[in-house]
């Protein structure tokens, strides 16, 4: 598997930076104790303080353009083939280091034109923690209360707790128990995400004109099940 070296990328000075927040510090009080050993997505916040803080130095666009600028052919095919399209962005896999307990992600939104109904405009959640900050352009940002149904596995109803237009070099954070969507984003929209690994089995979603709700588990998760059918 290929490794970036250390000091010629800005992935892999940030992959350097929150890996550090798996260790705790003493310089640091503002983010909290940290538990030796225990999963980074236990302290995000810890992460999201040091992600603000790197993603808020100026240039950052230029650091990940010279970034994949210098990306082999072979290293370049790596990332595509990690990467996927959504309803509403290409969502783009700069970073996936099995030793790692995160990931690095680059979202490019199409225009609302080409948008098709489907997960990231619906009202969702994930199944892991990740930090963004928006490169260019804005998109609306709500977040949701959800309620869901007994056995967890679907939701039953939603409020809406605030709607945002966030702009450019904005950042923020949304834990895997949280819910949002994106109903609206400008043209050329750009976000760099770091995301944990999953922390829980499914995501769900919930469509508020139907009342649909869907419970969302990933293929790679289902070959047993796959297999069983067989």
């Amino acid at each position: 598997m290929f490794t970036e070296s250390a000091g010629c990328s800005a992935l892999a000075e940030l992959a350097t930076i929150v890996a550090v927040a798996d260790r705790p510090v003493t310089d640091s009080p503002a983010l909290g104790p940290c538990v030796v050993g225990s999963p980074v997505a236990d302290h995000w916040a810890r992460v999201e303080g040091r992600f603000r803080e790197w993603a808020g130095r100026p240039g950052l666009r230029d650091r990940l353009r010279a970034h994949l600028r210098s990306l082999s052919p072979r290293e370049e095919m790596r990332v595509v083939a990690r990467s996927r399209e959504t309803t509403t962005h290409f969502a783009w896999c700069l970073r996936d280091e099995p030793a790692e307990p995160f990931t690095f992600w680059l979202h490019e939104y199409k225009p609302q034109q080409d948008w098709r109904q489907g997960y990231a405009d619906s009202i969702h959640n994930h199944r892991y923690h990740f930090c963004t900050v928006l490169l260019a352009g804005s998109y609306v940002h709500e977040r949701f209360d959800a309620r869901l149904a007994p056995d967890g596995g679907s939701i039953v109803d939603t409020t809406l707790l605030r709607s945002t237009e966030a702009v450019e070099g904005d950042s923020g954070t949304m834990l895997a128990h949280e819910f949002h969507r994106i109903p609206k984003a400008a043209d050329d929209t750009l976000t760099f995400l770091v995301k944990s690994r999953a922390v829980t089995p499914w995501s769900l979603s919930f469509d508020p004109d139907t009342r649909t709700s869907h419970r969302h588990v990933p293929v790679e998760s289902r070959l047993e099940e796959l297999t069983n059918t067989l």
